[in-house]
This record gives C-alpha cells, sequence and structure tokens, in this order.
C-alpha cells in the first residue's frame, strides 16, 4: 500500500507499523530502503524473509543523527567522527564496532555494524517518529526494499511491484542521488573503502585526512558489508559491459535479430530493432537514473542488456561497481 510520504498522517501511520514489529518501505537519497526496528532481532528476521535474504548478510542501519549512532556503536573512532561531520547526513555508512547487546541480527551476527543517517526529509521524518514511539525505536535496520540480489528500487512503484501488496510504502518520488552509499569501514586503523558510492575517494580522504585503503591492501578478512556480493544489482536481462566500438559490432553481427537487445551507451548506436537508451556522459545523472534504466528494460521483455562501459576516471567508480556487479549474475 503505496501512502503519501510528505503527510505526517503517513509518518505516524509508519512509526505505529515500526514501533510493533512490523515492517516499511521508505525513500533515501539513494535508494528505497525497506525498514524494521534494528533493536528487534524479530522484526529484522522480517526482512531477510521479506527479500529471501540470507541472515548472515548484515543489514545498515539507519539512525537520525550522529550522537543516535552511539546506541549502536561500542566506540566510535575520531576518523569517523570527521566523517560523519563531513558527510551525516547523506550517502555514507561506516562500519564501526557494535555494542553487544545491540542489533545483533540486523549485523548478521558480526562484531561491526554499519551505520548511516539519511538525509532524505521522508527518512529523517520517519526516524523522528520511530525515536518518539511507544514503545521507541531508536534505529531503523534497512536493506534496499527489493527482493536479494535483483535491482535497487528508486521510486515508490518499484518497491510495490516487487514486494508484498501490503506493504506499506512511503512515496517520496525518485530518489535523488539513485545508487546505494558508500560504506566505509572504520573499524581496522586506517579507512578502508568497501563499497563506492556517488562520494569521491577524494572527498572521503580530504574528510578524514588520510588514504582510503581497499580491502586486498589489508591483512585479515574486511567485515562482511551490504551489497557487496560479487553478483549483485541485478535485472532479469542478462547484463554484457563492453567498449562502444565492440557494442556496434555485436549489433552490426546480429542485425535484424537485435530485437531483444537493449542498449545503454554513451556514443551513437546504429541499430533499427534494438531498444535504445542514452547514458548520460554526467557519472551523477547516470546514476541517478541506472536502476530505473535496467527495470524499464526488464519491463521491455529483452533479453540482453548491453551496456557501454563507464570511463575509468574517478567520478564514475560507484556506477562502475554497480554495472559489473550486475554483470556478474
Amino acid at each position: 500500500m503505496i501512502v503519501d510520504g510528505s503527510l505526517p498522517a503517513s509518518i505516524a501511520q509508519a512509526a505505529r507499523v515500526l514501533a510493533t514489529g512490523g515492517l516499511v518501505a521508505f525513500p533515501t537519497e539513494t535508494v528505497y530502503g525497506l525498514g524494521a526496528d534494528a533493536g528487534s532481532d524479530a522484526a529484522v528476521a522480517g526482512i531477510f524473509a521479506a527479500k529471501g535474504r540470507p541472515s548472515d548478510h548484515p543489514l545498515i542501519v539507519h539512525v537520525p543523527d550522529a550522537q543516535s549512532a552511539e546506541r549502536f556503536a561500542a566506540s566510535i573512532p575520531p576518523l569517523a567522527r570527521r566523517l560523519m561531520q563531513a558527510f551525516w547526513p547523506g550517502p555514507l555508512t561506516l562500519i564501526l564496532p557494535r555494542r553487544p547487546d545491540m542489533a545483533g541480527a540486523a549485523a548478521g551476527g558480526q562484531s561491526t555494524v554499519g551505520l548511516r543517517c539519511p538525509a532524505h526529509p521522508v527518512a529523517h521524518a520517519l526516524l523522528l517518529a520511530c525515536a518518539g514511539a511507544t514503545p521507541p525505536v531508536h534505529g531503523l535496520a534497512a536493506p534496499s526494499a527489493n527482493r536479494f540480489g535483483r535491482v535497487s528500487p528508486t521510486t515508490a512503484a518499484h518497491v510495490a511491484a516487487e514486494l508484498s501488496q501490503d506493504l506499506l510504502v512511503l512515496d517520496g518520488g525518485a530518489t535523488p542521488v539513485g545508487i546505494e552509499s558508500a560504506i566505509v569501514d572504520c573499524t581496522r586503523g586506517p579507512p578502508v573503502l568497501l563499497r563506492p558510492g556517488t562520494l569521491s575517494r577524494e572527498a572521503i580522504e580530504q574528510a578524514c585526512g588520510e588514504r582510503l585503503r581497499l580491502p586486498e591492501e589489508m591483512a585479515g578478512d574486511a567485515p562482511r558489508a551490504s551489497g557487496t556480493l560479487e553478483s549483485h544489482y541485478a535485472p532479469d536481462a542478462k547484463v554484457r559491459l563492453m567498449d562502444g566500438r565492440s557494442l556496434q559490432a555485436a549489433l552490426d553481427v546480429l542485425g535484424e535479430d537485435a530485437g531483444t537487445v537493449a542498449v545503454y551507451a554513451r556514443a551513437p548506436v546504429r541499430t533499427r530493432v534494438a531498444r535504445l537508451r542514452r547514458m548520460p556522459d554526467d557519472a551523477v545523472e547516470t546514476a541517478r537514473q541506472l536502476f530505473a534504466v535496467l527495470r524499464d528494460f526488464d519491463a521491455a521483455g529483452v533479453k540482453l542488456i548491453w551496456v557501454e562501459a563507464p570511463p575509468a576516471t574517478p567520478e564514475w567508480e560507484g556506477v562502475r561497481d554497480r554495472l559489473r556487479r550486475a554483470a556478474a549474475s
């Protein structure tokens, strides 16, 4: 059931559902999330069941402000506080040591927890209403509101089409960022980038005052984090990445048989039968529309989605990551 997320009555209704252990889908600036009380293992189990998600694959806990992070984090190192000050509210998740008595199910049983303060006004209003509910809900575990491994939703209609029709969905319009948050691990000394987003490495490094490492640079295993499986964000159609010249050559070979192919490319493409969408030259705009484009192609019934590989430049890192994982399915 979709309701207008801008209405106080809708926010109050959603807070009541969450306070009694139910699930609510709501918009963030990145994608729509499927929320439950992060402090209730039983409520969080409902997320895993609704998504078909393995229970050891951790969720991100959304909080209304940096101070609220202390309910879930056993400690917050200076590095993390600098990143909170620079980017919260916003599309950045921080991996922190978890308080042993909090969010065990949401963390997938790990000793760490992923925390984020979303910037979307509907998400913020919902988090505040939950904190004032009876009983209070001090944080929402909320992965993307779709079946596990599939394309993340960026509109309320995407959520309703994929999950239960009985699910309460707060409609906040199309999400302005369009891909999930960057994830930085703050538990192993230097900051480690577990998942890129739309925040650039340069901006994150400037805020924390040191270079971002990658997981392969660090000894030991990285904490498991949401959305970091090799295969993820996948439509029903098979995704293939290629350069513009190879893409055109493949279309030329198929000729009139390219009717089951969809193309998402920046370069001009010649075809009379394949379904075409032009990829913007701007990485931010591409991120905003990427998941909606993949869903539109699926709705059109194509079997193959051919995507021109984005440029290998820093601003495209988040888009490249999502497309690489979609193509790995």
